[in-house]
């Protein structure tokens, strides 16, 4: 498991604090006056002009495998990420399981569909491929650079403004960050990615993870 190499440190150092650091802040204090979606979709579009400059990057990367080889991993992950969500769902709000899929059957199908399309795959973009294929020699190793990716995607979420969402991600991103390197498969962190954030809507978390969740941790 490596990172990779790229040239020129100090402008690498600039673009990462940007978009890492600079990008989080400045979404948290302008939050609720965009939609939210198109900045996700743009941020992943510049990161794409970003990887196609980077040497040794190549567009067929971004669909690169192997997933179903790594079932042993989707199925622990599901299984970890299902319990975690159940536990904050009974213990803050158990009022909500199940909210949507059982009042709000059409938005429910709607998320299954769009989430890991609209969301999850170019958070992958900018998340996993950006950061570790442009940004990964600013790291002395993969471990580090795997801790450090955790902390950007939950400060990623600091525009949510609760605990919950931000260690959740933190904790999520941490573990889909790991699981990209093992063979630099873009897919296979989508997928975790994907159902994490539909197990989230599903059993009732949807609350911490949309515009509506500012400040809404108990």
């Amino acid at each position: 498991m490596t990172i990779a190499a790229s040239p020129n440190r100090a402008r690498l150092l600039v673009e990462f604090a940007a978009l890492f650091v600079s990008v989080p802040l400045l979404m948290t204090a302008t939050f609720g006056m965009y939609p939210l979606f198109p900045v996700i979709i743009g941020l992943a579009g510049l990161s794409c002009i970003l990887l196609h400059i980077t040497p040794g990057w190549e567009w067929k990367m971004l669909r690169a495998g192997p997933v179903l080889g790594e079932w042993r991993i989707i199925l622990l992950y599901v299984l970890a990420t299902l319990a975690t969500c159940l536990a904050v769902v009974f213990i803050n709000i158990p009022e909500r399981f199940l909210e949507i899929p059982l009042n709000r059957t059409a938005l429910w199908v709607m998320i299954m569909v769009l989430y890991p399309l609209v969301s999850a795959y170019p958070q992958e973009i900018i998340f996993r491929s950006l950061f570790f294929e442009r940004y990964g020699v600013l790291f002395p190793n993969a471990w580090v650079g795997i801790i450090v990716n955790g902390a950007a995607f939950g400060f990623g979420h600091l525009f949510y403004e609760n605990w919950i969402t931000i260690a959740m991600t933190g904790c999520g991103g941490t573990i889909m960050a790991w699981a990209y390197l093992r063979n630099r498969s873009v897919l296979l962190a989508w997928v975790l990615h994907s159902l994490a954030g539909q197990i989230i809507f599903t059993v009732g978390l949807g609350i911490y993870f949309y515009h509506g969740a500012v400040g809404s941790a108990p």
